[in-house]
């Protein structure tokens, strides 16, 4: 009677093929501030995190740099991590790159919390009645968040 195990190279050759199918699903992952996201007003919170991270002069508002700063360790954490996600989750990219994204948003968030130069202006502080940049409501912080398969390219931070 026939075997009806697969023997060594067969096996790799199967796993290899399932592993290349789950890969070629093109999915992507997006993080940080999206178009629909906005304030009680209407204002875009992705513009206001943009004017944050880069500052306005004619605003009188500094760059506090909380999305370059974060966006610059993001290459080597996806390196190492995306990797072991991979074989933790036997390969399922959207389920890996959902625990990726959730992680990310989260180091984003703490980049907010984190950033607290350059100190605020005396005006802005008692205007406020804290000292933290980038905190007053909690809303662009709160809103950061993450996207698999998000095929919009437009307006996301």
């Amino acid at each position: 009677m026939p075997s009806k195990h697969i023997e060594g190279g067969d096996r790799l050759a199967l796993a290899l093929e399932d592993i290349s199918r789950k890969l070629k699903n093109n999915e992507n992952l997006k993080v940080g501030f999206f178009e629909d996201q906005t304030y009680e007003d209407g204002t875009p919170v992705a513009m206001i995190a943009a004017v944050q991270d880069y500052g306005s002069p004619s605003l009188g508002i500094p760059p506090r740099p909380f999305f370059r700063n974060w966006a610059r360790e993001v290459p080597r954490y996806c390196a190492m991590r995306v990797r072991a996600l991979l074989k933790e989750n036997d390969f399922d990219v959207e389920k890996s790159l959902s625990i990726l994204g959730e992680e990310m948003a989260e180091q984003l968030r703490q980049s907010i919390l984190d950033t607290n130069e350059p100190p605020l202006a005396d005006s802005t502080v008692r205007k406020k009645g804290s000292a933290k940049p980038l905190i007053d409501t909690w809303h662009m912080h709160d809103s950061v968040t993450f996207r698999v398969n998000d095929e919009d390219d437009t307006g996301d931070y």
